[in-house]
């Protein structure tokens, strides 16, 4: 594993980029700026190598962007209504980032921050350990917390991440990483011709602000039934009101597992390369985000991402999950661990 400077953050702190090889010919390149994968080249049916998510190649330029490219996101990812939670009686009042709400943690969420960083070898493969400390009252949120993101790149061509945390005081935690895929490539055309197949029987239909509604509604008979496989194109502009609503996909899906259960929660073909990922976690739900950009943004290599430019899977706890008792929990105690797992795993066909 090597690693060289990415630059100076905007307050002065010191920014590393890592890069993660194996044996196979993958390449994961990730910043201890907001524990962010910055690139994953993985190679197509012929063995010619293309990088797979977007991204920014300055610092500087992840800086100034919204899109979360690639970020770890905390300490709770997804929305919180109106920027407030109750909990154990009392009300905490979060920073709005859309508001009124709260996104992706708040202004300065952990993909904003510069995490300590060490390397290593694992059993499965080279591994960036990632750790950084939240203080109580951050963003509104309680207790102290501390975290930390283990990325291998393993043998058999997945890029695993490995989440855990413990608390000083009650609080709400909810990571997840947020990569954009476009298995032709970064800024390739859309990915309105990729193949998804998630295997959820339900998911969380969203309302006023995309909120969910609190409903846990049925997949059957609505273009949110991907228990087949089925190309993102060809339901994507149906009249229904959930997708009217997100402008596409932008929804949490159920998946049918037991909790805590490492299991598949999505996959994805791509023809014309013949990568596939799949996604697996030990998450209760998966955020399918079908990237609509609203204006053109310029990425790595100069290259241009519009439209739809990517796929985004985010395994993570049901948004709003504080506000809605019907939802898991995502309440985390003095004494307890938390800990979940997200593994992409590369593949052709």
């Amino acid at each position: 594993m090597i690693s060289h400077p990415f630059g100076v953050t905007r307050g002065g702190e010191a920014v590393k980029i890592f890069t993660l090889r194996n044996k196979n010919g993958l390449e994961a390149r990730i910043t201890d700026y907001g524990a962010t994968v910055v690139s994953l080249c993985v190679p197509d049916r012929n063995g010619a190598k293309a990088d797979v998510v977007l991204g920014y190649d300055t610092l500087e330029a992840f800086e100034k962007g919204n899109q979360y490219f690639g970020a770890t996101i905390g300490r709770v990812a997804n929305r919180i209504s109106n920027s407030t939670f109750s909990l154990d009686g009392k009300t905490y009042q979060l920073t709005p980032t859309i508001a009124p709400d709260t996104l992706h943690g708040g202004a300065t969420g952990f993909d904003r921050k510069v995490w300590n960083a060490e390397t290593r070898v694992g059993a499965d493969g080279p591994e960036l350990k990632l750790t950084t400390v939240s203080p109580d009252g951050e963003e509104g949120y309680p207790g102290t917390l501390r975290v930390e993101v283990v990325y291998t790149l393993t043998q058999t061509n997945a890029l695993r991440i490995d989440f855990s945390a413990t608390t000083d005081q009650a609080t709400i935690i909810n990571l997840t990483n947020h990569s954009y895929f476009n298995l032709a490539g970064a800024g390739v055309g859309d990915v309105l011709g990729h193949e998804v197949s998630i295997p959820a029987d339900a998911f969380t239909p969203v309302g006023e602000r995309t909120l969910p509604t609190g409903e846990i509604r049925p997949v059957d008979g609505t273009p949110f039934d991907f228990r087949k496989p089925h190309v993102i194109g060809s339901r994507i502009k149906d009249k229904d009101v959930q997708l009217t609503l997100t402008n596409g996909y932008d929804h949490n899906f159920v998946i049918a597992k037991a909790l805590g259960e490492l299991a598949v929660m999505a996959t994805v073909f791509e023809p014309a390369s013949g990568r596939f990922l799949e996604v697996s976690s030990t998450q209760p739900g998966l955020q399918f985000y079908t990237c609509l950009l609203s204006e053109p943004i310029v990425g790595k290599e100069g290259r241009t991402y519009q439209g739809r430019a990517a796929l985004c899977f985010e395994p993570q706890g049901f948004p709003d999950a504080p506000n809605r008792p019907e939802f898991p929990s995502i309440v985390l105690r003095p004494g307890e661990t938390y800990r979940e797992t997200i593994v992409y795993r590369f593949g052709i066909k």
